[in-house]
């Protein structure tokens, strides 16, 4: 029964996480007003905003006048859901499950306005980062996931530095503008959140993706190197596998 109760929150959260992908960018408020359709501008009735089950019923479409609802509205809901009853299957009713469902609502909504709008606004991560630094005072904090308040500062403090860094010599080298300071917040939020240890295995992970997910549109000439990509969604797929992954990695390092 928890576990589609945790199912039926998540695609609540991953409803207003859509509000959030939708708003935030337009700088309107994600709490005052009330959903509306894009298309007629009509207001959305309850019944016709409730996740997963609307989209499915109206057939992606406005029922007052037939506008397409975009699919990432049914991803992030059906996503939202799905990863909430993942956390709680692996870590139960607890505090690090609490923890990483607030971090995965932040993850969704800030990797569908990068991938959309190449921004990560500061709305997002400072208070990424705020929560991530004073959870590790936590005293029952699970040591295997999330480190100690020194180990968090470095990794916060290193994980924005080694972006900065690497934007620094890019506009040094080439003459213009490369990563973002975007990336630069969201990588030491997630070094607030996991400790100095993640950053290299983060970075490992994000750019080898990232490399391979260009390099077929280079091949056939549809994209230059020169052209921009949203680095955020590839910084936060790193975080994941470290998430999922980080405490085999250790073993494989340290006992290598």
């Amino acid at each position: 029964m928890l576990f589609l109760s945790f199912f039926i929150f998540g695609s609540f959260l991953g409803s207003f996480s859509n509000v959030c992908i939708h708003r935030l960018p337009k700088n309107e408020s994600i709490v005052f007003n009330r959903s509306y359709c894009p298309g007629c501008k009509k207001v959305i009735n309850w019944y016709d905003n409730i996740p997963i089950i609307s989209f499915i019923l109206l057939k992606a479409k406005c029922r007052n006048c037939d506008f397409i609802i975009r699919l990432e509205y049914f991803i992030v809901e059906i996503s939202t859901a799905i990863i909430f009853s993942f956390i709680y299957y692996i870590y139960s009713f607890s505090i690090t499950s609490l923890l990483l469902m607030v971090l995965s609502v932040f993850f969704i909504i800030i990797f569908f306005i990068d991938l959309k709008h190449y921004i990560i606004p500061n709305e997002l991560t400072f208070p990424l980062m705020t929560i991530g630094f004073i959870k590790s005072f936590y005293p029952n904090l699970n040591q295997n996931l999330f480190p100690n308040y020194i180990n968090s500062l470095i990794g916060g403090v290193f994980g924005y530095l080694i972006i900065w860094l690497i934007i620094y010599l890019y506009k040094k080298i080439r003459n213009k503008e490369g990563m973002g300071l975007g990336d630069a917040k969201l990588l030491s939020a997630i070094g607030f959140w996991f400790g100095w240890f993640s950053i290299p295995i983060v970075i490992f992970f994000s750019s080898t993706i990232a490399l391979l997910s260009v390099i077929p549109s280079l091949i056939n000439k549809t994209r230059n190197l020169s052209e921009q990509i949203p680095f955020g969604p590839f910084l936060i797929i790193g975080c994941v596998i470290f998430i999922l992954f980080g405490n085999v990695i250790k073993l494989f390092l340290f006992n290598y």
